[in-house]
């Protein structure tokens, strides 16, 4: 385990930065990888550094193909391996389906769902060298349900779903898993775009049968046994971690 390798894109905050601190937390060396907020991801290194692991930081749009193999070169060349690749990087243009341009729809498909693409088939030339390996995928609810001004996202998440399950029958002959976690609404910062963000908010609250919302230990547990050999017959699922939101009509 001393020397495993796990990279969690978009890690310099939210889901992303506390799914790389407890990879880190269960050993695992992390490359730590974000586009804009360089600050936020030093302090990622810097926490996972204190959690006695090695952090390696790359900045990287994983929008952007030749950015993508780029930082698995860099990867390559740093550790020689990758056991673990969380697809966690999203953005998205938040507009009516009628008020989208095609700038809106190419910046999120890129980002949301190209990504998982050329980075899993990236990550899977470094994990069939040591035997195999663990894709996670983050998704959300809008993949399946309808959410106000969320149609980009949403038909970017589904793609990612499909993409799921596409990658772990072609994969699998590698012994790589590649499974997505799909969570109900969480108070990120990412919510904050939301100009419903506090409808979304009340509605988790009142409406989920757990009696609580969904919060960000929820999600990182979930991708943890999903990366554990635990899951290894686990395979092209999205599990919903929502506290049985989605089963309400």
């Amino acid at each position: 385990m001393s020397n495993k390798v796990a990279l969690v894109t978009g890690s310099s905050r939210g889901v992303g930065k506390a799914a790389a601190l407890a990879l880190a937390e269960k050993g695992y060396d992390i490359v730590v990888n974000y586009a804009r907020s360089k600050k936020a991801a030093l302090e990622t290194v810097e926490e996972i550094e204190k959690l006695g692991r090695k952090a390696f930081l790359v900045r990287a749009n994983v929008g952007d193909v030749e950015k993508i193999k780029l930082m698995f070169q860099q990867i390559d060349e740093e550790f020689g391996r990758l056991d673990v690749l969380i697809n966690n990087a999203a953005s998205g243009v938040l507009r009516p389906a009628m008020e989208l341009e095609e700038s809106h729809w190419d910046w999120t498909m890129n980002i949301n769902s190209k990504a998982l693409l050329f980075c899993a088939q990236e990550a899977a030339k470094l994990m069939e060298k040591n035997g195999g390996g663990k894709i996670v995928s983050l998704s959300s609810l809008g993949s399946i349900r309808y959410l106000e001004n969320y149609t980009t996202v949403g038909v970017s998440k589904a793609a990612v779903e499909a993409l799921t399950r596409y990658l772990a029958v072609e994969l699998s002959s590698k012994n790589i898993v590649v499974n997505a976690v799909s969570g109900g609404a969480i108070d990120t910062d990412a919510l904050k775009h939301f100009p419903n963000r506090e409808e979304l908010l009340e509605d988790a609250r009142k409406n989920t049968p757990a009696g609580r919302m969904v919060e960000i230990d929820d999600i990182v547990k979930t991708v943890l046994f999903l990366v554990s050999e635990d899951a290894s017959m686990i395979r092209g699922q999205t599990i919903i971690v929502d506290g049985g939101r989605s089963i309400l009509v």
